[in-house]
């Protein structure tokens, strides 16, 4: 069996409990419309206007006036505020975003790049190189160096190194994790500033705009075939 509590008390916001069992699961939701039972309220219109201190039944016959809901935002506010808006549309919007933040988050990589304390000129911009690429893509990049010999006794040398890749790439990143020394090892993490969805959608922009060349060049040359096959060939600049 199953029950559904609601409770809504005071400026306390609402609390929607599903029992089942032994087990509670919770699911914290604000008091809507008949639900709010506070005297007063602090109203904020549906374009973020401060409408005043209202009494809640006012601001209840503005909702249902204005085919919206009153949803109560801040309620351990003196008075609790409360928002004119759809609140369907608020949720489904709200889910929305957590579902893109969660994709988002879920579809970020980790590129390592190992590098080396005596790396020379062409393989430090090789690397680099590599890491811009990925960084673009909206995926984060670490750079694993690990030192030789009496390298582990120079670890500022390391810390310089990352330093300074950190610094070239602070365009397209930020550090979040600095360089930390481990053992032999020494890492430092950069985060793209820009997200993995932005960089498909540019990705794919691209590729469209080079279809489109490809197929317009393709029709210039069937077109310069056909004037060739009349003897009516286009002049050439």
């Amino acid at each position: 069996m199953q029950w559904l509590l609601v409770v809504c008390l005071g400026s306390t916001p609402c609390v929607m409990s599903t029992l089942r069992n032994r087990g509670t699961a919770i699911n914290n939701e604000p008091c809507v419309n008949d639900r709010i039972h506070v005297p007063k309220v602090r109203l904020v219109g549906p374009g973020g206007e401060q409408v005043g201190v209202v009494r809640t039944e006012d601001a209840l016959r503005l909702a249902v006036e204005a085919n919206l809901d009153l949803v109560e935002v801040a309620p351990n506010s003196n008075p609790p505020v409360a928002k004119l808006m759809d609140y369907g549309k608020f949720k489904y919007e709200s889910a929305q975003k957590a579902r893109e933040a969660r994709r988002n988050q879920s579809n970020a990589q980790i590129k390592s790049i190992r590098i080396g304390l005596k790396i020379d000129e062409h393989d430090y911009d090789t690397k680099k190189n590599q890491a811009l690429r990925f960084l673009n893509s909206g995926d984060k990049v670490k750079f694993d160096l690990r030192f030789r010999g009496r390298e582990q006794s120079r670890p500022e040398m390391g810390v310089r190194l990352l330093k300074g890749l950190a610094e070239e790439l602070a365009e397209v990143s930020t550090v979040e994790a600095a360089p930390r020394a481990d053992g032999r090892n020494m890492s430092m993490v950069l985060a793209p500033t820009r997200r993995k969805t932005e960089a498909k959608s540019d990705q794919r922009r691209r590729r469209e705009a080079e279809r489109a060349q490809r197929k317009a060049k393709a029709q210039k040359r069937a077109d310069a075939q056909r004037g060739t096959a009349t003897g009516t060939e286009e002049p050439q600049n």
